[in-house]
């Protein structure tokens, strides 16, 4: 028997993505567009009378190359971490390895059965009950009834869903519906698991409950595919990685080194930018355009931003402030350079250096706010969730489950020792 148990080779993918005209967009037009359609065929791209056919219905299309020539080995019990940024090509990997796609060239070899856990409630029937759906999906896996009984208490109880067991799966919760899914993929033990990013669904409780059992099949000698952005998990559960840019594989390597390369290539939090749109007005002094990144490592990460203000030239100077804010835009913590004011507003544009030192952050996207004033009761330019960065790591050492938000989006050092009875 071999010892490779997932090969992929020149593996490529192409979507066809169609482009609608700008001119004669809407309902009506397509309407218009179907109806005219056999008339047009028959009198030349001309309706009966005359009547020009409208322009929206010439489509263009182009080639979208979702994965391009992709190589790579997994082995036997090897457990292998696959990041990158969204689009790079991730899931649509991993369905062209669970058969879910078919690629548009190249060659995959799996030996074994593979158990997936890509969607929600993916491979489940919504009109059969949860007890239906784990003998289903275990028969789908070419599991006996026997083998599915022997794991059938086990996968009830990590899935906490007793109660509804005999409910049909279309009434469940969201989070009850991903609960079942990843007990059922992670207790029928097969050869191969393949996981999309588990830890974005379900509560912090489950999340951390799911990385346990990741941690336990890990160390079963089972092979895994995992994808996660949680950098932290990558490490503690991967021996090797690898990094998917725009389809195509950047980097394999040990997982440390993967994460390593991925992080200090600017892929997370760097490069961020934005620039004045015309639309929006400009005051007295007005941000032009801001360019962020992020540098160094959780615990102490650096927001670093370059920030061009413009103005007219009115006497008096201001001072800056930048807001962390999450994806609620619910501020989490304001930067304030300097208390005073410090900028000089004589005409034309300026240039701004900024270093903020980041407290420790739990993993995940965050956005900034950048403020302008005279003082702190008088705004001149605000400009809000103009950067978004992120945060991947866990900002504590050796954690393989992420920080929930339920307890705050700050991990403060603390210490803690025992003392003698």
């Amino acid at each position: 028997m071999s010892d490779i148990a997932i090969r992929v080779e020149n593996l490529s993918k192409r979507y066809t993505l169609s482009h609608q005209g700008t001119r004669g967009e809407g309902l009506r037009h397509a309407l218009q567009d179907k109806i005219t359609a056999p008339f047009r065929r028959l009198f030349g791209e001309k309706a009966p009378g005359n009547i020009p056919a409208s322009s929206s219905s010439r489509a263009t299309t182009e080639d979208f190359w979702a994965l391009k020539d992709v190589n790579f080995e997994v082995k036997r019990g090897e457990v292998v971490g696959i990041i990158g940024r969204n689009g790079a090509g991730k899931s649509t990997l991993l369905k062209i390895l669970s058969r879910i796609t078919e690629p548009t060239s190249g060659r995959i070899t799996l030996e074994g059965r593979v158990a997936s856990l890509l969607e929600v409630g993916t491979g489940f029937h919504p009109e059969l009950t949860g007890r239906e759906n784990i003998f289903l999906n275990g028969a789908i896996l070419g599991m006996s009834r026997v083998e599915i009984k022997a794991k059938f208490d086990d996968i009830v109880a990590f899935a906490e869903i007793e109660r509804f067991l005999d409910t049909p799966v279309k009434r469940y919760s969201s989070g009850m519906y991903v609960r079942l899914a990843f007990a059922v993929a992670a207790h029928l033990e097969p050869e191969i698991l393949i996981v999309d990013e588990v830890l974005a669904v379900g509560d912090a409780e489950f999340q951390k409950k799911c990385l346990g059992k990741m941690h336990d099949v890990a160390k079963g000698g089972r092979t895994v595919l995992f994808v996660s952005h949680n950098m932290g998990a990558i490490r503690n559960l991967c021996g090797r990685g690898i990094w998917i840019v725009k389809g195509e594989k950047q980097f394999e390597g040990t997982a440390e080194k993967t994460v390593e390369a991925y992080s200090n290539s600017g892929a997370v939090g760097s490069g961020l930018s934005w620039n004045r749109p015309d639309s929006l007005p400009r005051p007295q002094i007005a941000f032009e355009s801001i360019q962020a990144k992020i540098e160094g490592q959780q615990p102490q990460l650096r927001l670093t931003c370059n920030v061009v203000v413009n103005s007219n030239g009115d006497t008096g100077s201001a001072l800056i402030a930048v807001d962390v804010c999450d994806l609620l835009q619910t501020p989490i913590m304001q930067a304030l350079p300097n208390s005073k004011p410090f900028i000089p507003r004589h005409a034309g544009k300026q240039r701004l250096h900024l270093e903020i030192d980041l407290p420790p952050l739990n993993p995940g996207s965050y956005l900034l706010d950048f403020w302008i004033g005279s003082h702190f009761t008088n705004t001149l330019d605000y400009v809000k969730s103009v950067i978004t960065f992120e945060v991947t790591d866990s900002p504590t050492n050796d954690r393989y489950f992420p920080h929930s938000g339920d307890h705050g989006f700050l991990v403060p050092s603390s210490r803690c020792e025992t003392l003698p009875l």
